[in-house]
């Protein structure tokens, strides 16, 4: 058998196929493929805007939380304002000499930390971190380190120097060199601890310092040392403290989380004394550090754009005392690549079944994406677990979303497809009343009593006029003439049924009926205006030279059938029963009776009394011989200027005898 060549296909076959293409179901399926896909990829990437990404979360997961209490053994003694300004506050004061001399100017002399730390270890401190570097000699002359180095040995193994990995910049680069605590300062028994931070993506630290360490300090090769705080830990707890992860867990913002107490109050007598007294430092850690804004020691982090740098290094202690370090759990970036693509691929199948339902699919993919979030928010509060959050809950609300978007778009783009079809046989608010319920409608379909005003209308003479015309003059006129009894069919809230061949069949009160009343004065408004628009053009045929028509209508009104009828390769949705073949008969009528408008007796009962017409008598009407039916002839509505009709009537009995 030869096959058919597809390009032979109607284009109304063609559109279906590509219509069941753009369904929701198949492009949500392609999106679909192309979130979870692209998300996978990007954590494989893992370049900057998603490592930001992951960032942000974080830092909104801390946010969220609030600050919680921190562990009370760690106190910062903290250089402030206040200090700063001590030496001009009491050099009037003959009792606080002391204060003068040692707070005069920062840097302070290295003297003033000995005596600070000597007070300190006497009120029963169990160690003490001072995030100040001295790496250069002091500006007091060797003395003064002196006095300070021999603090540091009288306390050997519970004092921890700050030392540095400050940039270097080189011909060939960027690089890093170390920096430490002055010769006249060192010795054997000397316990540093580097103060740096790794500031990721977000310009805000995230993770401990044993990062800058192992990311950047490593792999140049450079002389290695304990970060600040794990030095400190291994003093205060005497034993080395490997943490699960590299997450820097963070109590609270600035001033909230762990006590301060001004660096002035320990050389203040009276205030000292109070503190002695409270044994505020007895078995605790100390960090001495600067807070003061004028010494730009900040940086950014979850909780404040400007942290003290010896507070975060308080939370890095506190971390590593509390085992908080929060875990990557998947820091491999290819296993957490296929994890996700199989999670939210899971995650996107489940929604597409939801695809008849735009806003349980928008719904669940919000619920799904929120409950994600959540349990990574728990996992990452409660137990420090970090799991990847941003680029699922994406991929989820993308998916969700497109499937939504699209379900709206398809079903606005088959409203708009029905309304432009359906306006093609019936008025514009009828069909947009359809649409508004269409379960009315689609209940019609199997079959329905109706009672409707049916019309047929047909052309005279048109057999001669397709012999006189050539095909492609004939059908152009045809379908200006169509064109204008159409409109006034719709315009009156009619249903265009069919054509058949130069004859149009329409009925009002279906598929929308607005009473038998006006059912039926619609039918007439639309003949009226069909002999209206026909007048008009046949004027315009006259003076184009074209041969002018005349038509015949038929109106009955009674009880019909509706329902959707054919076989599965043309339907249609068609009303039959008598009404309608006698609306036929009717029209068949107008040539014979020599008038253009003809109704029933069944339909002029309706509306007698808005109508002016002609009473014909009553006839015996093709194929129902034996039953006769009164018809009128339709003048116009109640009042109306009989002229119009007369001449009409005038110019088609001329026609009728020429024809």
């Amino acid at each position: 058998m030869r096959q058919k060549d597809p390009r032979s296909q109607p284009f109304s076959q063609n559109f279906s196929q590509w219509w069941k293409l753009l369904r929701p179901k198949v492009l949500g399926a392609v999106l679909a493929g192309i979130w979870v896909s692209g998300g996978a990829i990007a954590t494989v990437w893992n370049g900057t805007p998603i490592q930001w990404l992951d960032r942000q979360i974080r830092t909104q997961f801390f946010v969220f939380r609030g600050s919680i209490p921190a562990p009370d053994d760690i106190i910062i003694l903290a250089i402030d304002d206040n200090s700063l300004k001590a030496a001009e506050t009491y050099q009037e004061s003959e009792n606080d000499e002391e204060i003068t001399r040692l707070l005069s100017n920062f840097p302070w002399p290295r003297e003033t930390y000995a005596i600070a730390i000597d007070r300190l270890m006497n009120a029963g401190a169990k160690t003490i971190s001072l995030d100040l570097l001295f790496d250069l000699p002091s500006g007091y002359g060797v003395e003064d380190d002196r006095k300070l180095q021999t603090i540091l040995e009288k306390y050997a193994g519970k004092i921890t120097l700050a030392a540095a990995y400050p940039k270097v910049f080189l011909e060939e680069g960027i690089s890093w060199q170390l920096a430490e605590p002055n010769a006249d300062l060192q010795s054997e028994s000397l316990t540093l601890g580097f103060v740096d931070f790794l500031s990721d993506v977000d310009d805000r630290v995230h993770r401990l310092g044993r990062v800058h360490r192992e990311e950047i300090l490593r792999p140049l090769g450079l002389p290695l040392l304990p970060s600040f705080a794990e030095s400190t830990v291994k003093i205060y707890r005497d034993e080395e403290i490997n943490p699960r992860g590299d997450g820097l867990f963070y109590w609270g913002d600035r001033f909230e989380s762990f006590r301060h107490i001004s660096f002035l109050r320990i050389l203040e007598k009276r205030e000292w004394q109070r503190l002695q007294d409270e044994e505020i430092f007895k078995d605790k850690i100390i960090l001495i550090g600067a807070t003061a804004s004028t010494l730009h020691d900040f940086k950014a982090t979850p909780f404040s754009l400007q942290m003290p740098g010896v507070e975060i290094h308080a939370h890095a202690i506190a971390t590593l005392l509390e085992d908080k370090a929060i875990l990557e759990i998947l820091p491999n970036l290819r296993i957490r690549s296929i994890l996700i693509f199989i999670s939210t691929s899971a995650i996107a199948i489940f929604l597409w079944f939801f695809s008849k339902y735009s806003l349980r699919q928008l719904s669940a993919g919000i619920a799904i994406a929120i409950a994600w979030v959540g349990i990574s928010y728990g996992l990452f509060t409660v137990a420090q677990f970090a799991i990847p959050t941003a680029i699922p809950a994406i991929i989820i609300l993308l998916c969700s979303g497109s499937y939504f978007t699209l379900t709206v778009i398809h079903s606005n783009l088959e409203k708009l497809f029905l309304q432009t079809t359906l306006e093609r046989y019936v008025a514009q608010p009828i069909a947009k009343e359809i649409l508004k319920n269409p379960e009315n409608f689609y209940s019609m379909v199997q079959g329905k009593k109706i009672k409707v005003a049916v019309l047929f209308s047909d052309i005279r003479g048109f057999t001669t006029l397709s012999f006189l015309l050539p095909p492609e003059d004939l059908i152009a006129q045809l379908n200006i003439y169509f064109y204008e009894m159409v409109e006034a069919i719709v315009s009156a809230e009619g249903t265009l049924d069919k054509f058949i061949g130069d004859a149009v069949m329409a009925e009002f009160g279906f598929p929308l009926s607005r009473g038998e009343k006006q059912d039926a004065l619609n039918a007439i408004h639309a003949a009226l205006a069909m002999r209206k628009n026909l007048a008009k053009l046949r004027s315009t045929w006259q003076e184009t030279g074209s041969i002018p028509l005349f038509n015949g209508i038929g109106i009955s009104y009674g009880d019909a059938i509706a329902g959707d009828i054919g076989s599965w390769r043309r339907r249609e949705y068609a009303v039959m029963g008598d009404t309608v073949n006698v609306a036929s008969r009717v029209e068949g009528m107008t040539k014979k009776l020599q008038t253009d408008i003809l109704i029933s007796h069944s339909l002029y009962d309706v509306i007698k009394n808005e109508i002016e017409a002609i009473d014909l008598g009553e006839h015996s009407l093709k194929g129902r011989e034996s039953d006769r039916i009164r018809l009128y002839s339709v003048i116009g509505l109640k009042g109306c200027d009989r002229g119009f009709y007369d001449r009409v009537q005038a110019d088609l009995k001329v026609y009728l005898k020429q024809h």
